[in-house]
């Protein structure tokens, strides 16, 4: 099995370092996700890039029709939907404000809206919903190198901001008022966070889908909540488990014939199970 990955590798490499790439760099950002109890803001800016691809390719068709080539391209539909991930994002950080609606709510209209919205845009462009179908079915396979230094870079800068100001993200994750109280800027540090998830959201989901990029936004930091008693740690298991149960997942994939985005979620989501697992028998052996 392990022969036949490394077979496949001269093949697949892009698919492979581009789904460890995603994998890490969610897998951390997933951590303060998850410990913010803001998990579905993950699954609503997936589905706001979608929705930003769908409306580069409803547009790109009308601009190609008059000549214009790149405005049809897999660029620009990388770039709206990174926009429209990132607008998103914004949305979610602006709510539940005192007088306005919940964060959970705007996070459901986000998510409804742009999936239903995609389809509408898309209903009689075959090639269009085959373009968004691809997103949501998940497919890491055809990553391109340019895919790769992108979301290397991505995963490069994410590592080093984590490293850099580890406590201070701490903090804010755990005690917003003490974080202010301190002098940190909550506010700041709040958009600039949603931003930048929004934004690797984005980049990841043109390259890997809404399954994969969701699933370990949130999986791998949902195994390592079960088994950290401290959130610092978890900043280094939630990691480990991503890179780990994709490597699993690709070579399983590989050696079956399965797609490999959908068998590294998998491996992850029997992660969790395990990890619960090892949570209980924790509590009943103390």
């Amino acid at each position: 099995m392990i022969a036949e990955f490394l077979a496949s590798w001269t093949l697949f490499h892009n698919t492979y370092l581009a789904g460890w790439s995603i994998a890490l760099v969610l897998s951390l950002l997933g951590v303060l996700v998850v410990a913010r109890d803001q998990i579905f803001i993950g699954a609503a800016i997936s589905q706001a890039s979608v929705l930003g691809v769908a409306v580069a390719l409803r547009l790109g068709a009308w601009a190609a029709a008059d000549g214009c080539g790149w405005c049809d391209a897999s660029w620009t539909h990388t770039l709206s939907g990174g926009a429209f991930a990132v607008l998103g994002a914004l949305a979610t950080a602006a709510a539940g404000r005192p007088g306005g609606e919940s964060r959970e709510a705007v996070t459901g209209w986000i998510f409804l809206a742009s999936s239903a919205c995609a389809v509408l845009l898309l209903a009689h462009s075959p090639h269009g919903m085959e373009e968004v179908n691809t997103l949501l079915a998940s497919t890491i396979i055809g990553a391109t190198t340019s895919d790769l230094v992108t979301l290397g870079t991505a995963a490069a800068l994410t590592v080093t901001a984590i490293a850099a100001w580890r406590q201070r993200w701490l903090l804010l994750v755990m005690d917003p008022e003490m974080a202010a109280a301190v002098g940190l800027p909550v506010a700041a540090m709040t958009r600039g966070f949603t931003l930048w998830l929004g934004l690797v959201i984005g980049l990841s989901i043109h390259v890997s889908g809404v399954v994969f990029t969701f699933g370990y936004l949130v999986l791998p930091a949902l195994a390592a909540k079960n088994v950290c008693r401290e959130l610092g740690a978890m900043l280094w298991v939630s990691p480990a488990i991503a890179l780990v149960s994709a490597g699993v997942g690709f070579v399983l994939a590989n050696s079956y014939d399965h797609p490999p985005g959908q068998m590294a979620v998998a491996v992850a989501a029997a992660l969790v199970v395990a990890a619960r697992g090892i949570r209980r028998a924790r509590a009943q052996r103390l």
